[in-house]
């Protein structure tokens, strides 16, 4: 039966990987750096819009790069990466869960991690969160299968080396936390416990030199490569945007608190249990079995050591002066070992509660979500967020079951089933609202747009971006693009490739005068900045987000000049809530 609900979970887990376009801005531009590195066959120093873009490491743009390679370009693609981690962090979470802890323990902890909100989402989302979060999780969880006291030298040895490459995987996922989070977690454990002699096991030499092998060449060579690269990536991006609001991106200390509590949800009311369970019961479960060589090393505290893992990351975001909701992410197999730890300990019938809680939460969700609609705007209507709204009555229908059913499991003493059948009503509910978000995510992303300007794509044609850079149009149009007084995240990249850039509308308009078959992609309120002076401009798609100008009098194709017939009639005929094709 387990293997058969793995099997459908990994089914609907990569089965929906494609379903919605991609989404500014990290979808857009984690999947477009990879597409460039193809491209253009530098797979050592990343760009982005042909500029230099030095943000992040690039283990994500590899592994995507790979995938174009092997699948080809697609949405599903992009996204294969973030979906093979946190699939992969599953199995981990519930494979530790059962060495360290027990059987139930591992199979709660796979179940809760697997329904949890933020996993479900983050794991069909492109951005580095969850790579990141995959390979620090990788890190913590080898150290417990490392440590833990029925593990035998050979084990042991094998679960640290593990750890290592792990930390060094998340080096080159998103920086120096990569090894500082372990290594933290690591110093504060030993000062709470005063077991100094677990330094003695960490195999540090041989663990060193994986931990170099694997994350120091990339490190060496972009900086052989581009001499700029040491001081923008290690001071500005790993030390400036955690000391300083530059980025803009600032947070009161308890920012991380609500978000923690929706983001674990439907297990809301295990968190504090699990904590603190974890915090009362130090030590794991696991007995050794009469074959099995012991290290003679009892003491070790894997509970303590979620708890401080936990802990010390909540801690450090919610100092940081950079804020961002996905940043709490690696917490959660940590905060999935724990919450299952305690169920699996728990009283009969001591759950009741924490079901009946969130079939509350999913009942006032569905009632909450008929008044969906009042969210609308000039930009997107309020008949969108209802339809959305739909896709999310099924999510807290499927919550007031599962609650119930749980509820009623629980109550007969059958807890495993309870907490699968919550878990499997949730991880369905979930997947819904993140695929149904797709009636929202269409008129954000550039798809649409450029399907319906293809006609007048030519190669070699100059394309500019006016006041602004959507981050998937160059994934869509499988190109990059020129952009026009705007910057963003781009400076860095400008600064030292300014030639690839058009600083100010009046340089723009010298370029545009001169230009064959050029087409400019910008804001809907930029047009009339263009208009004002005076240059020759036909719109070819506009939407409430966008509009799309060619250069009239120029011969882009007989399909285009077809395509402007039919959208010069759509624009006339009365308006519709649809994403492209709408007069504003």
């Amino acid at each position: 039966m387990l293997c058969s609900m793995a099997i459908m979970l990994a089914v609907l887990w990569f089965g929906m990987l494609g379903y919605r376009d991609l989404v500014p801005t990290d979808e857009g531009r984690y999947a477009e750096i990879p597409r460039e590195m193809v491209a253009s066959g530098n797979w050592v120093t990343p760009h982005l819009d042909g500029l230099k873009y030095f943000e992040k490491p690039p283990l994500q743009y590899w592994a995507t790069a790979v995938a174009y390679e092997v699948f080809g370009l697609g949405q599903w693609q992009a996204r294969l990466w973030t979906g093979l981690t946190g699939f992969f962090t599953i199995l981990l979470t519930g494979y530790t869960g059962w060495r360290v802890f027990g059987a139930r323990t591992g199979l709660y902890a796979a179940a809760i991690l697997a329904s949890s909100l933020y996993w479900v989402a983050m794991g069909h989302i492109n951005t580095l969160d969850m790579g990141v979060s995959a390979m620090l999780g990788g890190s913590l969880l080898s150290f417990l299968l490392a440590q833990r006291d029925a593990a035998t030298p050979a084990q042991s040895r094998n679960w640290m080396w593990s750890c290592w490459a792990f930390m060094a995987l998340a080096l080159l996922s998103k920086g120096l936390i990569g090894p500082a989070f372990p290594g933290m977690t690591l110093v504060l454990y030993t000062l709470v416990t005063r077991d100094w002699g677990l330094w003695k096991r960490l195999r540090i030499v041989t663990g060193l030199l994986i931990f170099l092998a694997i994350g120091l060449p990339w490190h060496v060579l972009v900086q052989l490569r581009n001499p700029e690269f040491f001081d923008y990536y290690f001071i500005y991006q790993q030390f400036t945007r955690f000391l300083t609001p530059e980025l803009a991106r600032p947070g009161p200390w308890w920012y991380f608190f609500p978000i923690l509590l929706l983001a674990v949800l439907p297990w809301v009311g295990g968190l504090f249990g699990g904590l603190r369970h974890a915090w009362k019961q130090p030590s794991g479960i696991e007995a050794p079995s009469a074959n099995t060589v012991v290290t003679g090393r009892p003491g070790f505290k894997p509970n303590w050591a979620l708890l401080i893992w936990t802990v010390f990351i909540f801690v450090f975001f919610s100092a940081s002066h950079s804020k961002l909701p996905s940043y709490i992410l690696p917490v959660f197999p940590a905060l999935a070992l724990m919450i299952g730890n305690h169920f699996a300990h728990a009283k009969r019938g001591a759950l009741r509660w924490q079901f009946a809680l969130y079939g509350f939460i999913s009942l006032a969700t569905a009632v909450g979500l008929t008044q969906l609609w009042r969210a609308g705007n000039a930009i997107t209507p309020g008949s969108l967020y209802q339809q959305y709204g739909w896709w999310l009555e099924i999510t807290a229908g499927l919550g007031i079951v599962g609650s119930a059913l749980a509820w009623r499991w629980e109550k007969a003493g059958r807890r495993s089933a309870a907490v699968l059948a919550l878990a499997i009503c949730m991880f369905l509910g979930f997947t819904v609202a993140s695929q149904g978000f797709q009636v929202l995510g269409r008129t954000a992303s550039t798809k649409d747009v450029v399907a319906a300007i293809r006609p007048w794509l030519h190669a070699g044609q100059q394309f500019y971006v006016v006041g602004t850079y959507d981050q998937t149009l160059p994934f869509y149009l499988r190109r990059t693009v020129t952009v026009v007084e705007y910057q963003g995240e781009l400076h860095f990249g400008i600064t030292q490739q300014p030639q690839l850039w058009v600083p100010t509308l009046a340089d723009f308009a010298r370029r545009w005068q001169r230009d064959h078959l050029p087409l400019a992609f910008m804001p809907a309120g930029q047009l009339g900045a263009l208009r004002a002076m005076h240059l020759p401009l036909q719109v070819i798609e506009r939407t409430p987000r966008y509009v799309v100008v060619a250069k009239p009098g120029q011969d882009y194709g007989s399909a285009a000049q077809a395509a402007a017939s039919r959208l010069s009639a759509a624009w006339n005929a009365p308006p519709t809530t649809q994403p492209t094709g709408a007069k504003p």
